[in-house]
């Protein structure tokens, strides 16, 4: 049986260590497509930070980026096309040819937090293998069987599912109003702007895979934060 696994790893021992030793509040997430292409696997990342702006400077002097274009910049988000360097694409190639599907990537505090997933766990255990004799340092936090948890039929991440369920209980949904953004930021302990994405894009999520059949023909997926 298919397996999932959760892994944490240093930004110096993956990606984008300039850009988080430059601009510390940034929080990072690579939107994943399906694509035979190694420089179309992670195309595109979304940022948030209070400075939006050395974001994009410190992805143009990153080492770990070829090239990066602006694409959208509202609310606190930014939404950037990425060129990664060799080295990259080279993990990226790496990582593939282990088997594993990246299912998702972020980061926020210099640490990336991947979800990949695995045909078995002796596929699994053969990646692991494969990294350390490498040095990487891939810290497994959580294995759990590729039949997904009910939320992840909907997409949603432990973020998004988090914020849904905090914002329905303090009445954020409510007519009038409860609560302020404001305060599901107090408590969660994130920024507004994250607050606003996070419900944004799990909203988002909730309406395309309860309500839309497909997705849009030639449309590929991707998992967000």
């Amino acid at each position: 049986m298919s397996v999932v696994a959760e892994f944490t790893i240093p930004a110096d021992g993956f990606a984008l260590e300039h850009t988080f030793e430059a601009v510390p509040d940034a929080t990072v997430e690579i939107e994943r497509l399906a694509t035979h292409s190694r420089e179309w696997v992670m195309p595109f990342l979304w940022a948030t930070s209070d400075d939006l702006e050395a974001v994009e400077r410190a992805l143009e002097d990153d080492p770990d980026v070829d090239g990066v274009r602006t694409l959208n910049v509202a609310d606190g988000i930014g939404y950037f096309n990425v060129h990664w360097s060799e080295r990259i694409q080279e993990l990226i190639d790496l990582i593939v040819d282990q088997r594993g599907i990246m299912q998702e990537a972020e980061a926020k505090n210099g640490r990336w937090y991947l979800k990949l997933k695995f045909v078995d766990r002796t596929v699994l255990e053969e990646f692991q293998a494969h990294f350390r004799e490498r040095d990487y340092t891939f810290e497994l936090q959580r294995l759990h069987q590729g039949v997904e948890p009910k939320e992840r039929r909907y997409d949603l991440t432990p973020g998004q599912q988090e914020v849904l369920t905090i914002a329905q209980e303090m009445g954020y949904f409510e007519v009038p109003r409860e609560t302020q953004i404001e305060e599901l930021a107090a408590e969660l302990d994130i920024s507004t702007n994250s607050v606003s994405q996070r419900l944004r894009r799990a909203t988002d999520n909730l309406v395309r895979n309860s309500l839309t059949v497909s997705p849009p023909k030639g449309m590929s997926e991707s998992v967000s934060e």
